[in-house]
């Protein structure tokens, strides 16, 4: 709850579809976007953006952006002239670089020389600043403030060794994937197929999806026969609400090309030698919705696993475990679970207030959290409460909770939190408030508990985090190899702990 409340961005969510079999479609590749993009609302709500391409030579490209949620972005008059498509990529933005205007808003469409590409990114470039001076040392001006667009125009230039006339967009993607390491999921559009690309540390996520026919969506008796198209996603929550069912992940460094034949992996850009994957870790603890899979594990049952790691590393005596709704309600139930303690709600919350870190100040923010919620008063009065959270970030908006329930009746509140303290900005898609403003930096973090109310605090350590993560994940090496058997990768795995131990994963470039 916290991190909503706090200024913690989610990032961006993309989303693509590709129509499988003869053309024109009869699937409604523009209604599939759009649903796809509902599901990962979650990942931005600041605005929204549909382009779909007939996949004819040359191709029409037809778009729509809009501010504000998928709902109001795209009205029924918009779908209807986007209905013409056989494929599609969207964007679902949060900015974490770049102004909130509509010219910020993806995906990004440019003319090449060998015709339009369409482009949607999620992440955020390490060496944007750099990458800016390069293009327009090659003269390309830039109409936007979003690293975004420097992908794009990355993209649009001609590499080296590449034939007058025909387009090696490997040869363009891995040109990119050299000038920057991270942090991207990209899709690129051109013509008639999509590339789906996962920068070489994987840092954000991406996976791929199989449309079948509803009446074999829960059964094992779909084949290949039964792909009526495919699409990809930021995450696998959005695939049950358009039909479709979880393929794979599209691996750290990987190309994927995605067409009406199908999907075929195109190559994967290794690491440098020695370094782990750096998967974004807070996607686990936070950012994700909870029925998404990542590295073969649901993160619903992650975050179990962090509240069940939580009660090992800071038991209490108390009499019920609860949460702050809805968010950290996992880690709560795996700490009641390994606690012993009953679980019970004792706090309801309005629905229908709206997202409080909006408000422009301190005082403004915390009457919106007291509106928030109502006290289930006789749920918890005269017990000593156990309240998971999932983080503590300023330590503006939990205060008042605890002070809501102790007048309430209950006679303890102990916080315990299911992720570290935050002590470092993020520099690669996630938006995090400035060092200073983080609680964990300041002096009163000696005495939090004192500061916010509670009665104690403690929180889930590094080391309890990453085995609680690393705890599920199969090995990926069979995978992998069976992908690319000319590049075999290692099994090793690594997460992103950045915003945490302020070890990143690469350098940055200032």
């Amino acid at each position: 709850m916290e991190f909503e409340e706090s200024g913690i961005g989610e990032e961006c969510g993309v989303f693509g579809c590709v129509a499988a079999g003869e053309w024109p479609t009869q699937l409604e590749v523009a209604q599939v976007l759009t649903l796809g993009l509902v599901a990962l609302q979650h990942r931005g709500q600041e605005s929204a953006g549909i382009v779909t391409s007939n996949g004819a030579s040359p191709p029409t490209y037809t778009a729509h952006k809009g501010m504000g949620l998928v709902s109001t972005a795209f009205p029924p008059e918009a779908l209807l002239k986007l209905r013409y498509g056989n494929l599609g990529i969207c964007h679902t933005r949060y900015s974490t670089t770049g102004i909130s205007e509509l010219q910020n808003c993806q995906p990004f469409v440019v003319d090449t020389l060998h015709g339009k590409i369409a482009v949607a990114h999620n992440g955020e470039l390490v060496n944007a600043q750099a990458l800016r001076k390069k293009v327009m040392r090659h003269g390309v001006g830039l109409s936007t403030s979003s690293d975004s667009e420097l992908i794009t125009q990355l993209l649009a230039l001609t590499p080296p060794m590449e034939e007058l006339g025909a387009p090696d967009w490997v040869a363009r993607i891995k040109n990119l994937m050299t000038e920057t390491p991270t942090s991207y999921s990209l899709l690129v559009m051109f013509k008639d197929v999509i590339y789906a690309v996962r920068d070489p540390y994987g840092n954000r996520p991406l996976c791929l999806g199989r449309l079948v026919p509803i009446s074999k969506l829960h059964s094992s008796g779909a084949g290949e026969e039964d792909t009526e198209g495919w699409v990809v996603s930021s995450e696998s929550c959005s695939f049950q609400s358009i039909g479709a069912k979880y393929y794979r992940e599209v691996l750290p460094g990987e190309i994927v090309q995605i067409s009406k034949h199908g999907v075929k992996s195109l190559s994967i850009v290794p690491r440098p030698e020695g370094d782990l994957p750096a998967f974004c870790i807070f996607e686990y603890v936070y950012f994700a919705r909870p029925d998404s899979i990542f590295e073969g594990q649901m993160v619903y049952t992650v975050r179990q696993r962090c509240g069940q790691q939580l009660a090992i590393e800071a038991p209490t005596d108390a009499d019920v475990v609860s949460t702050v709704p809805e968010s950290a309600t996992p880690a709560a139930l795996g700490y009641a679970q390994q606690s012993g303690l009953p679980y019970i709600e004792v706090l309801c919350k309005n629905r229908y207030v709206g997202r409080t870190f909006i408000q422009p100040n301190t005082r403004l923010r915390q009457l919106g959290v007291a509106k928030k919620f109502g006290a289930l008063t006789d749920n918890f009065a005269g017990k000593r409460v156990v309240l998971i959270d999932d983080s503590i970030v300023r330590g503006n908006t939990i205060s008042p909770i605890i002070k809501l329930l102790k007048e309430a009746g209950a006679t303890e509140v102990h916080i315990r939190v299911a992720s570290p303290p935050i002590r470092f900005p993020c520099y690669m898609g996630i938006n995090i408030p400035t060092k200073e403003e983080l609680i964990a930096n300041k002096p009163e973090f000696q005495d939090i508990a004192g500061y916010i109310g509670a009665d104690s605090v403690q929180y889930l350590t590094v080391e309890g985090l990453v085995s609680a993560v690393q705890e599920g994940i199969a090995s990926l090496q069979e995978k992998e190899n069976m992908i690319n058997n000319r590049n075999k990768s290692s099994s090793r795995v690594g997460h992103c702990t950045a915003c945490l131990t302020g070890k990143y994963p690469v350098e940055l470039e200032w």
